[in-house]
């Protein structure tokens, strides 16, 4: 591991003091969930650093300026109980912004972000990751929508009926009938349409329906590692024209082509303990520590996110690049992006790299604002000849559905 210059970091510091990070996904809430959602347990005022990627003191130490949290559920969750963990993953992001309110501010629009920094205050966005949490419901949809879900990712690991996943077979190929009709309800709220976990087919199927810029909450660039969960280059050349964002990942196994057999090796020891692969619990944990301790990990670092960057930026443009860190959703980080600590590493690499001030701006505060701002647009606009849609996924797919 390189440590970056002590003057660039320093430059890197004070870049990300006017113009912070917007975050697309942090796992907190999952992590809080595997305690019972007990605040007293896990102060975030605290440092937390023994049991998790995430606290407040750390927030304000990488520079975060705003936070989607993941109001994630596993994807074998299914039907009211996928719906009413999620109602609970909710509950606690609004249970942590109201405990700590000089440090968070729940943010619901672009302008409250804008707020938010003015304050000095870290805005808190939700995200909700995969399809599954709506139960194949619009009606869930637009309740999501109200208690302030912002994005919604389409799938996690697993197909829903309506849209495939990257990491399952194939079935209805791309999006159904229903699942574009829930990209255009998502248009209609102003709910940003979310492509990371998604099968390529989806992605240029929700492109070619969707009316508002949609995001990559985080993913990277399939040509620089080549794994299921990152984006292809013909589907980067389409954001541009579609005005979305793509968020680039830390996540090891997506970024480095030499951990994806390391993390694949392990995950399967993980099944052999009888633990969920994603299970970052104690238990979790120590078992993937030992592992990791018989079995070397090959390490990412901040300069393997910024070669993503890099392409990215390359193929997409400037204005449509973003990071999401994935934290508190994985075992392993980059070995000096260890943390939400660590973003000023990373924009001080890419100073090194010669990213101007104003690249980074947008990569770091503005796309993302901006990307928001937009599918607020479109949403007034659609509101004016657009009623709340009532279609039933058995009304537009038929026997798909089954």
């Amino acid at each position: 591991m390189v440590v970056p210059d002590a003057d660039r970091l320093a430059r890197a510091r004070e870049l990300l003091a006017v113009h912070p990070v917007v975050d697309g996904h942090n796992d907190l809430p999952w992590a809080l969930r595997q305690i019972g959602y007990d605040l007293d347990q896990r102060d975030l005022a605290t440092d937390l650093s023994a049991h998790q990627h995430t606290d407040i003191p750390r927030m304000r130490a990488g520079g975060l300026g705003a936070q989607f949290w993941s109001v994630y559920v596993r994807s074998d969750f299914a039907g009211d109980k996928a719906v009413s963990a999620t109602l609970e993953q909710i509950d606690v992001v609004r249970r942590f912004v109201d405990r700590y309110p000089d440090d968070l501010r729940l943010a619901l629009t672009a302008d409250d972000m804008e707020a938010a920094r003015t304050e000095g205050r870290i805005a808190s966005l939700m995200g909700a990751e995969g399809g599954h949490s709506i139960d194949c419901s619009l009606g869930t949809l637009r309740a999501l929508y109200a208690l302030g879900v912002r994005y919604m990712t389409l799938t996690h690991n697993d197909n829903v009926p309506w849209a495939d996943s990257a990491t399952d077979e194939p079935a209805v190929g791309g999006l159904s009938p229903f699942g574009h009709e829930v990209v255009r309800e998502m248009n209609r709220l102003g709910m940003l349409v979310d492509l990371s976990h998604v099968a390529p087919a989806t992605m240029r199927d929700a492109l070619r329906t969707s009316a508002a810029p949609v995001v990559f909450s985080h993913s990277s660039a399939r040509a620089v590692c080549d794994h299921v969960r990152n984006i292809p280059d013909d589907v980067l050349e389409l954001l541009p024209a579609n005005g979305g964002l793509a968020m680039a990942t830390f996540v090891p196994k997506f970024i480095l082509p030499e951990a994806i057999d390391w993390t694949l090796a392990a995950d399967a020891n993980m099944r052999t303990h009888d633990l969920h692969p994603l299970d970052t619990s104690a238990q979790g944990m120590r078992v993937q520590r030992a592992f990791e301790a018989a079995n070397p990990r090959p390490l990412a670092t901040a300069k393997t996110v910024a070669d993503h960057l890099d392409h990215m930026r390359e193929v997409a443009g400037i204005d449509h690049l973003g990071v999401g860190g994935d934290y508190d959703g994985v075992a392993f980080t980059p070995s000096d992006l260890a943390d939400v600590s660590g973003y000023p590493t990373l924009i001080a690499e890419l100073l090194d790299r010669g990213w101007s001030d104003a690249d980074l701006a947008k990569l770091t505060w503005r796309n993302a604002v901006r990307t928001l701002r937009a599918a607020e647009d479109v949403a007034r606009e659609l509101r004016t000849r657009r009623s709340p849609s009532i279609a039933t996924i058995d009304q537009l797919d038929g026997a798909v559905a089954g």
